[in-house]
């Protein structure tokens, strides 16, 4: 089995949303914005917005609703 390891930096598209399971198990959903920027053919500065979607288990997830805000 292999880990892929991501470090993902840039924007929060919302505030996280605590929620818990049936089993009492912390989660939240993540919407996170990053951006590309490059320069066209033309000089042209050109700029991409990517969005990732990411679910935070655990204690994880608690500490992400209670520290992370939109912005």
């Amino acid at each position: 089995m292999s880990v892929n390891k991501v470090i993902l930096v840039g924007r929060l598209g919302r505030a996280p949303e605590l929620r818990y399971t049936p089993a009492n198990k912390a989660v939240t959903d993540l919407r996170i914005a990053t951006d590309h920027t490059w320069t066209d053919g033309q000089g042209q500065r050109q700029t991409k917005t990517e969005w990732h979607s990411v679910i935070v288990w655990g204690k994880d997830a608690e500490n992400c609703e209670r520290y992370l805000q939109k912005g």
